[in-house]
């Protein structure tokens, strides 16, 4: 084993024993629902998502053939009434509510360990702001594609933008070390037969992730310190360093609208985490040449982009990124904190 192999080693052992104690110790768990046991749970992690956008995520889950006592509905400290309103408006969800904002990895970590605990044999990750089609079996295939073989621990289906569903999303994930260390594949492209193929991905993007339960329990959870943004791109990594296959199914499509509530597209307060957590990726699993793909493609590019991103009014993103890059370098961390309104000036 040499010096990267310990370090990831190490590391994979620390994720495992994070989310221990982390449903009891940071949320007010309070059961709902009669059904139990086996088979696949859904965790859905809410941040001020509203109403609608909840409630279409949820539904189409029970449409997909969830009841609602196996979706755990856990929530960061939303402001906007949005988890009351959820609890109101659809009864027996499993509800997790905690006192702060603490990231979509330990808010997910936090769910999936409760369904693990109550015999759930798959876990499927989803974001609040994905839905599926009406009379679509998207959530059986999957979990057809998790039986197909032993060694099979992920599955994702590809995504489509909810507000044009004829452009990709994304099909699945390759990590390159590059621009943002990884490349969401087919992201804006017209949908075609290509983005349709199924196969072996880098990545599943963990807004429609369904993992099966040997593989968590041999792999780990979500690395919570990443907070959001490259935590799926880290499981991804360890689970095929431990030969894990992770399956795109592009024959299946969910519809996703992108959330705002970090900024959207090329916010500030995204480039920002990004920035903060490519480092973060750098320091657990890069190698030389990876650090130096990352400082031609990503750092180095910057002032061009600057100038390009300006001129369309996006240049406190490029700055944000390049702040990110550097508070990561200095090991700080994305915290809830650090994204207030007003903690850079770069974001209200």
């Amino acid at each position: 084993m040499d010096e990267h192999d310990q370090r990831t080693s190490s590391r994979e052992s620390s994720a495992d024993s994070s989310v221990e104690g982390s449903v009891e110790s940071s949320a007010e768990g309070s059961a709902g629902g009669s059904a139990g046991g086996s088979g696949t749970w859904a965790v859905v992690v809410n941040w001020n998502g509203g109403l609608e956008q909840n409630l279409a995520c949820l539904r189409s889950l029970e449409a997909q053939g969830l009841q609602a006592g196996r979706i755990v509905f856990v929530d960061n400290a939303s402001s906007d009434g949005s988890r009351e309103e959820v609890a109101a408006a659809m009864a027996g969800l499993v509800h997790l509510d905690n006192g702060d904002n603490l990231g979509f990895g330990e808010a997910a970590n936090q769910g999936a360990k409760l369904a693990l605990d109550k015999g759930a044999e798959a876990v499927f990750f989803v974001n609040n702001d994905l839905r599926f089609d009406a009379g679509a079996s998207c959530l059986a295939e999957l979990e057809e594609t998790l039986s197909s073989g032993p060694r099979v621990g992920m599955a994702g289906p590809r995504i489509l933008f909810d507000d044009d569903t004829g452009r990709v999303w994304c099909a699945g994930g390759r990590l390159d070390f590059r621009q943002n260390l990884s490349t969401l594949l087919g992201h804006k492209q017209p949908d075609g037969p290509r983005w349709r193929e199924s196969g072996p991905v880098d990545y599943i993007p963990g807004c429609a992730l369904l993992v099966s339960r040997e593989c968590l329990q041999d792999v780990g959870f979500f690395d919570a310190a990443f907070f959001a943004y490259m935590e799926d791109v880290d499981l991804g990594l360890r689970a095929r360093r431990r030969n894990w296959s992770v399956l795109l199914r592009g024959d299946l499509r969910a519809l996703h609208a992108p959330s705002s509530s970090t900024g959207g597209g090329y916010g500030a307060r995204r480039k920002w985490m990004q920035g903060v957590n490519s480092i973060r990726f750098l320091v657990l699993h890069g190698r030389p040449t990876h650090w130096l793909r990352f400082l031609v493609f990503d750092v180095l590019t910057l002032p061009g982009a600057l100038l390009l991103r300006g001129c369309r009014g996006e240049g406190a993103g490029v700055l944000a990124k390049a702040k990110g890059i550097l508070d990561g370098a200095r090991g700080r961390r994305v915290t809830a904190e650090a994204l207030e309104p007003g903690a850079s000036r770069l974001w209200p």
